[in-house]
């Protein structure tokens, strides 16, 4: 059974889900994909895990990384999961290209290669936003590219973490560093 909660965040309104293992989604209201892996039967219910859920985030959007863990629980296929779980690697206030994936995914499988967009799709899909740090991913040409949630979240959040924004080339008009 997946329950699911309402919180507030500075850049938006967010749905929270989970289950008896883990966070199984976080999706700003509105963003691509929105409540994609979320069951047909879920309840809406506060759980312990979503006050937890809701204090990293207090401690994320005031400027700091959190010094604690959630639990996760991934529901995507093998290739997503693996995607998502290099994802949760990443460091705060640090970003790694879609390439430096697939090639790290390709290094583990021992293949020659492993497709940058392969790699993207399963990163445009992640469910949990923010914990699950998918706006760290940039393409390999600086571009700040896939993010569900919408460009101008991604620069807010890498902003927040400090990223030194003027290495990046933002593809959407109206954005501003």
């Amino acid at each position: 059974m997946q329950y699911i909660c309402q919180d507030r965040s500075p850049i938006g309104n967010m749905l929270l889900a989970a289950d008896e293992i883990g966070l199984t989604g976080l999706w700003f209201e509105g963003q691509k994909y929105f409540a994609l892996y979320l069951d047909k039967e879920h309840e809406e219910k506060e759980i312990p895990l979503f006050e937890k859920v809701k204090q990293w985030l207090a401690i994320y959007f005031s400027g700091k990384e959190p010094d604690f863990s959630v639990p996760l629980h991934f529901t995507g296929t093998d290739f997503q999961n693996k995607v998502w779980k290099i994802l949760c690697t990443i460091p705060y206030g640090q970003t790694m290209t879609y390439g430096e994936i697939a090639r790290q995914i390709a290094a583990e499988k021992c293949l020659p290669h492993m497709s940058a967009q392969a790699v993207g799709g399963a990163v445009g899909h992640n469910p949990i936003s923010i914990l699950v740090p998918c706006h760290r991913v940039v393409g390999t040409n600086g571009s700040l590219t896939g993010y569900a949630g919408g460009i101008e979240k991604k620069v807010k959040l890498l902003k927040l973490e400090s990223v030194d924004m003027k290495q990046f080339f933002i593809p959407q008009k109206g954005t501003t560093l």
